[in-house]
């Protein structure tokens, strides 16, 4: 085949694992600016791939997710033969990831090793976790040449796109104030164990008020109620959004707003890829593993010997890598990434 190759990438199904893997597309079309980007994706991230410019289209997996689906994958791979795939990039490591590109018959399919994927991944690579110990590193690293050295030497940082033209419809849907404000994202859909206390949420909006910040809560439906307990505790000058915006939606709110404080959860990884000064809140999780990619980004990490555990909800039932963590850590921060840049 001549001309611009064709890469078919199945993407990650986590709102921040999507926006890390931005890095990816971006640096696959420096490295050959002419190639045709393909992401398979589920529907919710479909918004999220069309303010992404390296990406040609996201073609949605219309099934949930953790279902296998065997026949849509099927049927789905098949309707894409005619691309003529050079090459298929899986990011996720299950086995079903890895059935529409194969199905979709794409010459090269690369991969890390797991779930018994031989066949279906013809171009298999071994990951060693202490040499690509980030994410976006592994995401990085399947688009490199075998006999590349790792870990990558260079990270694009991911850059999602604005609308203007959406701005002004939510600002004027909601009510809110075009001059911005210091958004606070207080959920992670993962789970508790990566949720900083509500009273620490509510004390930090409070000092905001004081020191004359509007303050925008942003995040789901699931998300609201805590985002309530917050408005009670600090006061009716903090909106609460949650529920209330869709993720493009969210991600505009986000673009306009001075800075960011938030959990380690996919709306972080948003606000840092929107350009806005971010400070990430790190508890069961750790910043070594997925950081947010800005150079206008601080985290606030203890490093409790307990952490990180990845686990949903705290296994020992203290929550200590959290509750550690004081509103006037955090507060030193934010102030720090609002006044970096300022003479």
């Amino acid at each position: 085949m001549t001309g611009a190759s064709r890469i078919l990438i199945a993407g990650p199904a986590w709102v921040g694992d999507m926006v890390m893997a931005q890095a990816l597309y971006k640096y696959l079309k420096q490295r050959e600016p002419d190639c045709l980007l393909d992401v398979l994706a589920p529907a919710w991230s479909l918004p999220l791939l069309v303010r992404m410019p390296d990406v040609r289209r996201g073609i949605e997996i219309p099934m949930g997710h953790g279902e296998f689906g065997l026949g849509v994958r099927y049927r789905l791979g098949r309707s894409l033969r005619n691309e003529n795939y050079d090459r298929a990039i899986v990011l996720p490591r299950s086995f079903k990831a890895a059935l529409v590109p194969f199905f979709a018959k794409a010459k090269q399919r690369s991969g890390y090793r797991g779930e018994m994927r031989y066949g279906l991944i013809n171009d298999m690579r071994a990951l060693d976790k202490a040499v690509l110990s980030k994410t976006v590193e592994r995401y990085l690293a399947l688009g490199l040449n075998r006999d590349e050295p790792l870990p990558p030497q260079h990270i694009p940082q991911p850059s999602l796109s604005s609308s203007r033209e959406n701005i002004a419809r939510q600002l004027e849907r909601l009510s809110l104030n075009s001059e911005g404000a210091v958004a606070l994202l207080p959920g992670a859909e993962f789970g508790p164990a990566k949720q900083w206390p509500v009273a620490y949420w509510a004390e930090l909006a409070q000092k905001l008020q004081q020191a004359g910040e509007a303050v925008w809560i942003l995040g789901s439906q699931k998300d609201h109620a805590n985002a309530e307990q917050i408005v009670e505790l600090a006061g009716d000058g903090v909106v609460n959004l949650c529920g209330h915006t869709e993720l493009v939606d969210a991600m505009d709110l986000l673009s306009v707003c001075r800075a960011a404080v938030s959990n380690d959860s996919g709306l972080m990884h948003v606000a840092a890829a929107v350009g806005i000064p971010v400070v990430g809140i790190y508890g069961s999780s750790t910043p070594d593993y997925t950081p947010p990619l800005s150079e206008r980004a601080a985290v606030v990490y203890h490093r409790l010997e307990c952490s990180p555990c990845f686990k949903r909800v705290c296994p020992l039932g203290h929550s200590d890598c959290l509750k550690g963590i004081s509103v006037d850590e955090v507060w030193v921060q934010l102030n720090n990434q609002l006044n970096a840049g300022v003479e």
